[in-house]
């Protein structure tokens, strides 16, 4: 008997307690593993509507639904009605192969594909038999307890439990722009969706605070879920580039037919016989179709696909593989992304005194060793900065899997335990009664604490805003004195020597209060300054040099001060100028109409962007889009995302990353690391460059096809090659070199190249050209090998058609290498270097030789074997065009 579903009825009216006992589960504990299997089965997993994998059925129904299928079956009937039997069982048997080989490519590319998009599955922290752990969020059931904090996705419609701070982005189910309080108090039951505080829906993100709920609803029973269709979930994405190539494909078909029926009219108008006219016409229409252009394409973007993922780059939008070969700007965070985010305190100035850490943990003033438990000064300045800090340390002898929250506040309660100080026993002795959450506006942040019948402030933030909003200064233990605005510019100016050494500096500050209203920083007595070394990553330096190298500018963009992004720039060689120009964040703050054109370009040509909030990021991306360049952004934080979506190539850190920051992202990293994303644009631009290398390989094989059949009864030859043989021949050409082409690795040189225009066609009217005229001497040298066999050799008509097939065959196989790179070397190219292709090349050997010699296919293909001089006419004159193609290299280079 199947168990009946717990749906609770209007939760958000019931008190927090009571949902608990509702959904049989213990807040503190949550489910067990028995507890949550059994739930799972009776609810089903958590998914709004669930992405089938496509059936092997509906692939193999797809190698149908082509007009190259109709075109085939014509041909087959039309064989039968002339009683030409064999032939028509032929074509049949032949659409038979080609369908099955279209039906296994196909089916390795959707599978290929499917698999991809399980490495960007959301994951969700439960509680699970008392303990914390992470979950994909399609396993999560009704009673499930969640912990969730700012930048978490919600996973599950969640009746808040506990909370504190929290606020929630519910823009995309309610409209809302803002984001909306909440709390663990019960509303009426009455109350509208936007205003169940007591609640957290699917779909929407957590942008502050933190807290635990209770699974209430999952997958279609949650209020998205209800309300809601989301069709385009279960839509397969096709993109930009793959619709481009069926374009191609669709009118070089429509074409080619138009050209068959003229020249079918003509024949019969002229006197020819009907079905000779109708096979020429038939033939000419097969020989034009490059049906594998859409399967390879979508196998060569998989593969891709899957080398970045092993490079530690998850893409987790198919179309943002193009965009990505064609990034000019790369814009990117200095913490973490150009520094190891390795934090420590190196240095900590307070009003008469500088201290050091050394890396042994010694604290070093005036250069003796001093005991930090007895310098007060500094034991005020880590005690403030501890409690004004929401990280965690755990015990000393845990690992590091105990360590949770901002690296620069983690690196606070290390110098603080250096001291003797532990942030439990600071909270025990100073609950904390009320945090004012850091505001990328303020820059500063402030919590406060209960003492003996009044509260402590303590403050961290910004240097000069902290300084600004200072009044007095601490002297000595218990004694503070007034900040004169001299003082102020004292202070200031020692930030600034820190920042210069590469230090990323804090101000730290605390009050005594009555109470926890009014304004937080006003009149805040100025503790000292904290200086941060976070060791910048020397490894990417030669992956800087490449970024120049390949055409494309990398700017740094920070929150930290201009001085320790200049000091960290020129460690990392990012600027080549001796004084680079440093833009604040506030001079971007200005409208931008006000702006005339010089002081746009400066801002522009700036390599190094500080002090720069979420809203910055936006502006300094909207003017280098109107520029014309091709954006890439890096960003970690749930204010990021507005600026990971504006952003061509939108780039989230995937070790610090919120779960916000990468669902807006196009590109997550595994590893946070600059060395990622260049190695990310790298495998773009070979991706686009091997799609182009095919189809430059694949057209011209169906160019000499169809040059060689339309001029035959025009020059009064017989049709150089038979339906049948060119569906043959496409086998060989349309399946084996142009996959080896789409899965190659890549020329060397690819970022050795500015950028791609992303206006630019696939296909050039160079390339144009290009095909063209390599497809005609194909062809020519087809006619030219037939014409030589009946004159020269003196063989009949069906053996010359065997040596016009081998000839074909045999150019379309060496064509392969006339795709190479303009300026590579003769031997030294990335098709050369491809070992797929001479497998492709040889096996395309061997089945022509099959289809020769092999009894029973050899006569239904109406192939009659030549003697030596006809082989040696059909290598012989298949070598031409590979010769013409790599002289015409050679003189092309660059």
């Amino acid at each position: 008997m199947a168990k009946k579903k717990q749906k609770t009825h209007k939760p958000w009216s019931l008190e927090a307690g009571g949902i608990a006992e509702k959904l049989d589960v213990d807040p503190g504990k949550g489910l067990t593993e028995s507890q949550a299997d059994s739930r799972r089965r009776t609810h089903g997993a958590n998914v709004l509507r669930k992405k089938e994998e496509k059936s092997p059925w509906v692939v193999l129904l797809n190698q149908f639904k082509s007009v190259i299928i109709v075109l085939l079956l014509l041909a087959a009937g039309l064989s039968f009605v002339f009683g030409k039997n064999m032939q028509g069982i032929a074509i049949l048997v032949a659409l038979i192969i080609n369908a099955a080989v279209g039906f296994f490519t196909e089916l390795k590319a959707v599978r290929s594909m499917e698999a991809l998009e399980k490495l960007g599955k959301v994951s969700t922290k439960v509680l699970r038999d008392g303990n914390i752990t992470s979950i994909p969020a399609d396993k999560l059931v009704p009673g499930d307890v969640v912990v969730f904090e700012g930048g978490d996705i919600i996973s599950a419609d969640l009746r808040i439990y506990e909370c504190s701070k929290l606020q929630a982005d519910e823009s995309t189910l309610t409209g809302e722009s803002t984001p909306v309080n909440k709390s663990a108090q019960a509303v009426d039951e009455e109350t509208e969706l936007a205003d169940r505080s007591s609640m957290l829906f699917k779909g929407t993100s957590v942008s502050r605070g933190s807290g635990k709920g209770i699974v209430t609803a999952t997958g279609m029973e949650t209020e998205l879920g209800e309300i809601s269709s989301l069709v385009e979930q279960a839509e397969e994405e096709i993109t930009p580039l793959e619709k481009k190539l069926n374009r191609l494909g669709n009118n070089l078909i429509w074409v080619t037919i138009g050209i068959a029926v003229v020249l079918a009219g003509m024949g019969i108008l002229s006197g020819k016989p009907v079905f000779i006219m109708v096979e020429t016409s038939i033939a000419l229409a097969v020989a034009a179709v490059p049906e594998s252009l859409p399967v390879v394409a979508t196998i060569a973007l998989a593969k891709g696909m899957w080398r970045m993922a092993k490079k530690n780059a998850v893409v987790r939008r198919l179309s943002s593989v193009e965009t990505l070969g064609s990034t000019s700007v790369i814009f990117a965070d200095k913490t973490g992304t150009l520094t190891e985010n390795k934090m420590s305190v190196k240095k900590i100035f307070l009003k008469n005194e500088d201290i050091e850490i050394t890396e042994n943990g010694s604290f070093v003033s005036g250069g003796k060793e001093i005991t930090p438990q007895e310098d007060e000064g500094l034991r005020q300045v880590l005690k403030n900065g501890v409690l004004c800090n929401n990280a965690s340390l755990g015990a000393e002898d845990e690992d590091n899997g105990s360590v949770h929250g901002e690296p620069l506040e983690v690196a606070l309660l290390e110098a603080a335990r250096k001291c003797g100080m532990e942030r439990d026993d600071l909270v025990k002795e100073l609950p904390e009664q009320k945090e004012v959450a850091f505001d990328p506006e303020v820059k500063m942040m402030a919590t406060y604490h209960k003492t003996d019948g009044e509260f402590h402030e303590a403050v961290k933030g910004a240097p000069e805003e902290v300084i600004a909003s200072s009044g007095r200064v601490y002297l000595t233990e218990g004694e503070v004195g007034d900040l004169t605005d001299e003082q102020k510019k004292d202070w200031l100016s020692r930030a600034d020597k820190m920042a210069e050494e590469g230090l990323r500096v804090l101000a730290v500050a605390q009050k005594s209060r009555d109470d926890a209203e009014g304004e937080p920083y006003d009149d805040i007595v100025l503790l000292g300054l904290v200086g941060f070394y976070d060791p910048p990553r020397e490894e990417i330096k030669p992956h800087i040099e490449k970024c120049r190298k390949a055409g494309m500018r990398l700017v740094m963009v920070t929150g930290d001060q201009p001085l320790t992004a200049r000091s960290i720039a020129r460690q990392l060689d990012l600027v080549e100028d001796a004084d680079p120009r440093v833009v604040m964040g506030k001079e971007l703050s200005r409208e931008k109409e006000q702006m005339d054109d010089d002081e746009k370009k400066k801002l522009i040509r700036a390599d190094i962007f500080a002090r720069v909030s979420p809203a910055d990021k936006l502006d300094i991306i909207s003017l280098h889009q109107k520029d014309g360049s091709i954006v890439a952004m890096t960003g970690d934080g749930v204010n990021d995302a507005p600026a990971l979506k504006k952003a061509d190539i939108g780039i989230a850190m995937g070790k610090r990353g919120t779960q916000v920051a990468t669902e807006a992202a196009d590109m997550v990293l595994k590893d946070d690391s600059f060395a990622t994303i260049i190695s990310a644009i790298e495998h773009g631009r070979v991706i686009f460059a091997n799609i182009r290398k095919f189809i430059l390989y694949l057209i011209p094989c169906h160019v000499s096809e169809v040059t060689a059949i339309a001029l035959a009864p025009l020059l009064k030859m017989p049709l150089p090659i038979l339906p049948l043989q060119i569906l043959f021949l496409n086998i060989i050409t349309d399946i084996f070199p142009a996959l080896a082409l789409g899965v190659s690795e890549g020329s060397s040189r690819v970022m050795e190249k500015p950028p791609r225009d992303p206006e630019e066609p696939i296909i050039t009217r160079p390339h144009w050209l290009w095909i063209t005229v390599h497809g005609i001497i194909m062809g020519l040298a087809v006619l030219v090998s037939m014409h030589t066999a009946r004159a020269w050799l003196n063989v009949s008509t069906e053996t010359a058609v065997t040596i016009s097939f081998l000839t074909l065959g045999l150019t379309s196989l060496w064509h392969v290498f006339n795709v190479r790179e303009k300026g590579s070397g003769l031997l030294t190219n990335d098709v050369v270097r491809n070992p797929f292709v001479w497998l492709a090349v040889l096996l395309g050997i061997l089945l022509l030789c099959a289809a020769v010699f092999v009894p029973g296919l050899n006569s239904v293909m109406q192939l009659y074997a030549p003697d030596f001089r006809g082989w040696g006419l059909a290598v012989i004159v298949s070598l031409i065009p590979l010769l013409i193609g790599q002289i015409e290299k050679s003189f092309k280079q660059g």
